[in-house]
């Protein structure tokens, strides 16, 4: 609108208005519907900034028209067919009307006519085509629209002038010559003009007047093309972006000039990005007064590049942005030796950097001595530190590409678009699933380099087939990667590897079905020892069923496979779907570190933690509250909580709220659950603590039974024996809503527990795990108070310094992974969401090193001090001594 910037988000219910030159928001507008559906954004070409024009936006099922001046809705319209699709909301410049045209179900083509001022609707016609309806829509003049069928072979011509419907079919094999298969119709806003792409090339069709079809052009590239965007009176241009070997080739066409272009480039392009996906063209004015374009575009891996004048201008890694997997790896260790070249390296650095103290550098050599000045820095070594602080941060993204950050300045040392995740014929829309360890090398095999495993799926569907991919983590190769034989629903990392160092892991398919990988001789012997102790659990929550599961001999099929085995269901436990329905199943993390079981409280007593790897927390609500909060009364409400040992289904624990509801963010560690829901009842946020504690060893507390060894402390803790178990628990109020929940973790698990909390405002808040102790009281005794039991409060604080964030914000804040370093002080955090963010943690301070702002000069200083003053005083003491004897 030339002074402001409307941006339509959140799935059509938040319209803003910005200030163009600083920024600011000028008016929000909240919208609400009926029902989810698509949005569009419609802003007439004639408006001006200084008068109050109308925005047009469908979202939430209806059309909103909103003051663009106060971001009022002046009115709203609600059509009168819920299943309505809207594809296209049309009004010209020069009239009051304006056309919503959409589908009912596949086959019925809908036209709503609505006065512009008022939002009284005037008229609706439909009409039904029995070929039915797919993919896009794409209006190509004032009251003509143009769609594929059903079979996606024919293109539809729908006309609605005058309130009359009807359409006109063209085979595209009439257009196009040698058409076979399915076609699609390109997104693009283009007047008298679409595009048709089919499996060999994408072709250009324009229109009539008179509504006849005729081709324009014809590429055989992968093509990308832009709405159409008005640059001057009665001009229009787009831009056109085509694949190349290794480059892209952008011309900027006019809407009725095919043959002439205003603009045509080469840009050179990295591989890694994949195809362009969209294009946005913008227009501005040289000093000759002649226009000029720039294009931003979309890349497969959802990175954004500016092109300008035959370059990158700029390019940013949106595809961070959506972060589906988190491991990590270690650096290389550092070899001793100097090459000559790195001398030769170390002699051209030395030259700049007295070009730069003699004040002669040119800029490009004080660019030169800053990046050398980071590359040299402790932080951003490419090699392992003693501390364990430099890693790398492998993580996977929606879009399929793999990245390699480091932890010290959070660059980006390799990127990958995995092929196997790129859509192909095999696999049509190519999901990741996670990224695991695969291949982490120690003493024995320091040689090879660590590798990750990428699991995906080839399409969204957990029945659809799998896929693996095997990457480098020190060069960012792909070392191979295949498509599996079977679906994959679950993937559990064993606690084994081979003498290659390879993890085992066992993929779960749909069908219930164990395969185990690698498929060698030498990994199928090593789970043969441990076929009896593996059991896995399946949470189905739609059914309500939670099921324990074991294996038993190998697959039935008609051809042998070694790797393939049976499962059988060992358990289940059933939720009433009428009064239960379940919201959270967590675990613990199968890596993490216990120092030792034994807990020493108030008066020298010892309390035995429950340590199991195979206890699952679940959450249950009533249906009625498994909405949004406040979406049932506080009568209809509970919130129920299971401790469940996943090898014999035993329930240990039960725990039942009544009047609260989720969502439950909860994290499990060592013996403890802490949970955060809400009470309905008190109108605020509850955290919940569980501790489980080990009755069977309760007795162990005479020094002499420990002596004699008549005890049973090293006897296997197993969950065939019924446990004996108590609980204590204790609830306290929360001020915040929560993202996510995650828990501090290092080396040796000495370190006491920091609980990492992810606020609504997405801020990361550090919680000493002494908040959550079930054990405070009002008035702790003083051997409590020695122990570290702080008073009883009603709510938990939140100190300010506690911010992990400081003041940053981790836009869209989604996860929090904690990494342990080799010191056991010192825990690595990082978050992800929109941003990502990295820090290091000390829980319980350094204890175990000095800081790094110590001055090693001053006790150096003090030490040689100390040597002197203790010479001197000897000194002087002899001659004391001897000066008393001649007396």
């Amino acid at each position: 609108m030339g002074k402001y910037l409307i941006t339509l988000s959140s799935e059509g219910s938040i319209l803003r208005a910005w200030n163009l030159p600083d920024g600011q928001m000028w008016w929000e507008s909240f919208l609400q519907g009926p029902s989810d559906s698509k949005s569009f954004l419609f802003v007439p070409t004639s408006s001006k900034a200084d008068e109050d024009n109308t925005i047009l936006v469908f979202g939430k099922g209806s059309l909103h028209a909103v003051s663009s001046i106060h971001g009022d809705i002046v009115w709203k319209v609600d059509f009168p067919d819920e299943s309505f699709e809207v594809q296209e909301v049309i009004q010209h410049h020069d009239s009051n009307i304006i056309y919503v045209v959409g589908f009912v179900g596949s086959s019925q083509f809908d036209v709503y006519q609505i006065n512009a001022k008022n939002g009284e609707l005037l008229k609706h016609d439909s009409a039904a085509f029995d070929g039915g309806f797919s993919g896009e829509v794409s209006l190509v003049s004032k009251a003509k629209l143009v769609v594929l069928d059903a079979a996606r072979s024919t293109l539809l011509t729908i006309s609605f002038q005058k309130g009359e419907i009807s359409f006109q079919k063209t085979y595209i094999s009439d257009l196009v010559k040698g058409f076979s298969g399915m076609a699609m119709i390109l997104p693009s806003k283009l007047t008298g003009l679409f595009a048709v792409k089919t499996i060999t090339a994408t072709t250009f069709i324009s229109m009539s007047s008179e509504g006849q079809l005729e081709v324009v052009d014809k590429i055989n590239h992968a093509t990308v093309i832009s709405d159409a965007l008005s640059f001057s009176e009665d001009r229009q241009a787009f831009a056109l972006v085509q694949h190349g070997d290794s480059d892209i080739h952008l011309n900027v066409k006019q809407n009725h000039d095919w043959s002439s272009d205003l603009l045509k480039e080469r840009i050179k392009l990295n591989q890694q990005r994949g195809f362009v996906h969209r294009v946005f063209m913008n227009n501005y004015v040289r000093t000759d007064k002649s226009h000029g374009f720039r294009a931003l575009i979309v890349m497969e891996d959802h990175s954004l590049l500016l092109l300008q004048q035959g370059e990158i201008v700029w390019s940013r890694e949106d595809g961070l942005a959506s972060v589906i997997g988190v491991t990590t790896s270690e650096l290389p260790v550092e070899k001793e030796g100097v090459s000559v070249a790195k001398v030769e390296q170390n002699l051209f650095e030395h030259m700049l950097k007295v070009k730069g103290a003699l004040m002669l550098a040119s800029a490009e050599d004080l660019a030169a001595i800053k990046g050398m000045g980071l590359r040299s820095s402790e932080k951003s070594k490419m090699t392992r530190d003693h501390n364990g602080f430099r890693k790398l941060l492998i993580v996977l993204t929606k879009s399929g590409k793999l990245f390699a950050l480091h932890t010290g300045d959070g660059r980006i040392v390799w990127s990958l678009l995995l092929n196997s995740l790129r859509q192909s014929e095999a696999c049509e829309n190519p999901t990741g699933i996670n990224v695991y360890p695969w291949q982490v090398p120690h003493h024995h095999a320091m040689d090879e380099n660590p590798s990750v495993l990428v699991v995906g799926r080839c399409k969204p569907s957990s029945d659809a087939l799998g896929i693996f991919s095997f990457v480098d983590t020190y060069t960012g190769k792909e070392l191979k990667s295949f498509g599996l034989d079977h679906s994959i629903a679950q993937v559990i990392q064993l606690p084994f590897t081979d003498s290659t160092e390879q993890h085992l892991h066992l993929l779960i398919d749909t069908s219930g079905q164990a395969h185990l990988y690698p498929r060698t001789p030498e990994a199928v012997a090593i789970f043969q020892l441990e076929f009896s102790n593996i059991y896995w659990y399946s949470v189905e929550a739609d059914n309500g069923v939670i099921k324990g599961h074991g294996l038993k001999s190998n697959c039935d099929g008609e051809v042998a496979n070694n790797y393939c085995f049976g499962s059988r269901e060992v358990w289940s436990i059933v939720f009433p779907l009428e009064t239960e329905k379940i919201i959270t199943a967590i675990t613990r993390k199968s890596n993490e570190v216990v120092h030792t079981q034994a807990k020493v409280v108030a008066d020298q007593d010892v309390m035995y933690k429950y340590i199991s790897k195979n206890l699952l927390f679940v959450a249950t609500v009533s249906p009625k509250a498994s909405g949004d909060i406040g979406s049932a009364t506080p009568e209809e409400s509970h919130l129920v909580v299971y401790v469940v040992d996943t090898v014999t289904g035993r329930i240990l624990h039960r725990m039942n709220h009544h009047g609260s509801q989720g969502p439950v963010h909860a994290v499990f560690s060592e013996n403890w659950i802490v949970y955060h829901h809400f009470s309905l009842r008190a109108h605020r946020y509850e955290m919940t603590v569980i501790e489980i504690y080990d009755q069977s060893r309760a007795d162990n507390k005479d020094v002499w039974k420990i002596v004699l060894g008549k005890h049973n402390l090293t006897s296997p803790m197993s969950s065939y024996s019924r446990p004996g178990v108590t609980t204590k628990s204790q609830s306290y109020y929360f001020t915040q809503s929560v993202k996510a929940i995650s828990v501090t973790s290092t080396a040796k698990g000495i370190t006491s527990k920091h609980l990492l909390i992810g606020t609504i405002g997405d801020q990361v808040l550090a919680m000493d795990k002494r908040f959550f102790d079930p054990r405070r009281s009002l008035n702790p005794t003083q051997s409590e108070k020695e122990e570290g039991i702080l008073p009883l409060t009603d709510s938990l604080p939140i100190i300010p310094q506690s911010y992990v964030t400081h003041a940053l914000k981790v836009e869209g804040l989604r996860g929090i992974v904690t990494v342990p370093a080799k010191l056991e002080s010192a825990t690595l955090v990082f978050t992800h969401g929109v941003d990502l963010f990295f820090t290091r943690l000390a829980p319980s301070r350094t204890y175990d090193s000095l800081t790094e702002d110590f001055s090693y000069a001053l006790l150096l200083i003090t030490i040689v001090a100390l040597l002197v003053a203790i010479f001197v005083t000897w000194v002087l003491s002899e001659k004391k001594d001897l000066s008393d004897k001649w007396r």
